[in-house]
């Protein structure tokens, strides 16, 4: 059998070598673009890992744009839950974050059912409410928040005249610890508060008093600068001198109680 001519041997190498380098150019692009898929997809859940991990983290954050800066309380019973420290300590820390039940009795070094207890009281005084649920294996976490950033106590008629008394009572104590002393009167408290509700009554309107309540991009303090510009501008001039003969008799009952500073020192050395 004739051999096959060296020109025709070394055109089929040659083409055998163009194909086999073809191939590897393919290989090598399939692994290439094999290879920037997988560092794609690594970076991909990467990113989503990082932000996961983000949301976890400060989700008792991402939802407080929901809560009011303030909230009216009017039901006396309310006033008397926050004369309890574990709960105005609860109160404190709900305004920063949403927690559970177990979270702050870690926080408080209680126990949980003493804190659920406090809990379910805040929240029928509508101070506390539940921000959301999480479901954890087999259980389901309750996270609570508070209701608002600040609570204003209103001096309305639902609030009880004897806390107010009392608070009174407390301001004139401590007026001795900045140097200012008045004379012990047990009808004191109550003159005061008397004639500080006729003072909140002029001028009030109750459709102005729940729109200013209402106001929720403004903060307490801003509430009550709204209330008091708005009473100063609706008042007539006959309840504007009623309010100004308030203040004078105010001022005039706290300055008839006041005690000299020489009789101050002298009972000091005396006792």
């Amino acid at each position: 059998m004739a051999g096959r001519r060296p020109g025709t041997q070394d055109g089929l190498a040659e083409g055998a070598r163009i194909r086999a380098l073809a191939t590897l150019y393919k290989a090598s692009i399939s692994l290439v673009v094999l290879h920037i898929c997988l560092i794609a997809t690594l970076v991909y859940k990467t990113m989503v890992f990082i932000i996961e991990t983000i949301i976890n983290f400060h989700k008792h954050t991402l939802s407080r744009g929901n809560v009011k800066a303030f909230k009216l309380i009017t039901d006396p019973d309310a006033f008397q839950l926050l004369g309890d420290e574990t709960r105005r300590r609860i109160i404190y820390l709900l305004r920063a974050k949403e927690m559970t039940v177990s979270q702050i009795a870690g926080e408080l070094n209680l126990t949980p059912q003493a804190i659920y207890h406090h809990i379910r009281k805040l929240r029928d005084a509508g101070m506390v409410e539940v921000a959301r649920e999480e479901r954890v294996d087999h259980f389901i976490e309750t996270y609570y928040r508070a209701t608002a950033e600040i609570f204003n106590m209103s001096h309305g008629s639902g609030t009880s005249t004897a806390y107010h008394e009392e608070k009174a009572a407390e301001s004139l104590k401590a007026l001795s610890r900045i140097g200012l002393t008045v004379r012990d009167d047990p009808t004191l408290a109550s003159r005061l508060v008397e004639l500080e509700k006729r003072m909140d009554q002029i001028g009030e309107k109750q459709s102005w008093a729940d729109a200013i309540a209402g106001l929720e991009d403004v903060d307490f303090f801003v509430k009550q600068g709204v209330d008091h510009l708005a009473k100063l501008l609706m008042m007539s001039d006959k309840e504007f001198n009623e309010y100004l003969n308030l203040i004078r008799e105010e001022r005039k009952l706290l300055r008839s109680l006041k005690e000299s500073s020489e009789k101050v020192e002298a009972v000091a050395r005396k006792g």
